[in-house]
């Protein structure tokens, strides 16, 4: 299935947004490849931004990291600082984190 003008122009560098800080909690929305979290809550959610396969890059304040469950398909720590790889499995409608 071919990727629809309006889901291609969101994932086109060309169009990229900056990057986003938000407080770290249960649901995220990203908007962004790279999401950079303050605090130090579990993801347990994370409303797509777009409906095909897709990878989120997200960089953690704490180590609450994401837990399975809703959308999210593997338990996993996050480490300070770093930045953990998400990627969005449509057949599913859950995240894997990559590693």
């Amino acid at each position: 299935m071919p990727i629809v003008a309006s889901d291609w122009a969101a994932l086109n560098p060309v169009n990229a947004v900056a990057p986003q800080t938000i407080a770290a909690a249960g649901t995220i929305v990203p908007v962004s490849f790279l999401t950079v979290l303050t605090g130090n809550v579990a993801i347990t959610a994370i409303t797509p931004p777009v409906t095909h396969a897709h990878m989120l890059a997200i960089q953690f304040a704490g180590t609450a990291g994401i837990t399975a469950g809703n959308n999210i398909a593997t338990t996993k720590a996050s480490v300070v600082g770093e930045v953990m790889l998400l990627v969005y499995n449509p057949s599913t409608a859950k995240y894997v984190p990559v590693g």
